[in-house]
């Protein structure tokens, strides 16, 4: 396992990569995801355990849109001051460097709870109230999330070819997010922990997320091992770090996914603003990036 890198990152192929890596105690870490800039100036990132696998996932960046600072550039929310008109557009850009209609892609109207939709496609081009996360069995439908600082969670289930995604902001986290939507695939599609593959991507993270006694307590009442998530650097009487990575790995071991099948990104996105939004680091004035996931059909590779 590789220990953190405060200043990561490595070229592979001429592209920058991140690649800090926490030391999460109950997963692997991979030394990186890949950066892939597109055709049309898009940069997303790939998680390295979906490799070989038929389903493709991208997390975007801030790189490739048409909005303004503070939005600049590839920003997916109308509800921070950008217009509808470059927010539409963005979704133009990201649809067309990864070879999909905009118009069919599944969102959430995010709350950060732990609801979880199933969808298939009747429900293309349809935003989902009051979900966090999408699980479908359904081949080229395109799930998507948004993000600034909250945890993109990714669980292919290769056995039954069904795919979920999550948003895990520190309520989802402590209230497992996680876990909901894996339990909603066992009830869906008779998903086996045991067999799934999982990727958690760039959030913030361990060393950026002070938090006040509200997350303490709930974190303490409700995760596996809360203290094993809290860093009191600082002296106990000061507030404690707050690392959503470990949380989560928490819920999908306990719920029976082996820690070697979770792919921990380890990219800060407080740390890394040039690349990705952060609420946290840019005070909320910043767009939101996205995760877009789906099924290959069975055939493909």
């Amino acid at each position: 396992m590789r220990g953190w890198q405060d200043e990561g990152a490595s070229v592979v192929d001429g592209q920058f990569i991140l690649s800090p890596c926490h030391p999460i105690i109950l997963s692997s870490c991979h030394p990186a995801m890949q950066r892939i800039i597109h055709a049309n100036s898009v940069v997303t990132y790939t998680f390295d355990t979906l490799a070989g696998h038929p389903v493709r996932a991208h997390v975007s960046t801030r790189h490739g849109g048409v909005s303004p600072e503070p939005w600049r550039s590839l920003n997916f929310s109308v509800l921070r001051g950008d217009t509808p008109e470059r927010v539409c557009e963005n979704w133009q850009r990201l649809a067309g460097a990864l070879g999909q209609d905009p118009a069919t892609f599944v969102h959430c109207r995010q709350v950060h709870g732990t609801g979880i939709a199933k969808v298939d496609g009747t429900n293309a081009g349809q935003v989902m109230d009051g979900s966090d996360g999408l699980i479908t069995d359904t081949p080229g439908l395109p799930l998507s999330l948004v993000f600034a600082d909250c945890v993109p969670l990714l669980i292919y289930d290769p056995a039954h070819h069904v795919l979920g995604i999550c948003h895990a902001g520190w309520r989802g986290t402590v209230n497992g997010a996680a876990s909901a939507t894996l339990w909603a695939m066992q009830a869906a599609y008779d998903t086996e922990p045991a067999l799934v593959r999982v990727c958690i991507g760039p959030s913030i993270g361990p060393q950026s997320y002070e938090v006040g006694p509200e997350v303490v307590a709930l974190a303490t009442l409700h995760l596996p091992n809360a203290q094993a998530t809290l860093d009191y650097t600082n002296g106990t009487d000061a507030n404690p770090f707050f690392d959503l990575w470990q949380a989560n790995v928490q819920w999908f071991v306990a719920a029976g996914v082996p820690p070697q099948h979770i792919e921990v990104a380890g990219i800060d996105t407080a740390r890394n603003t040039a690349e990705f939004f952060s609420h946290r680091a840019e005070r909320g004035r910043c767009g939101l990036f996205s995760m877009v996931a789906w099924l290959e059909g069975m055939g493909r590779r």
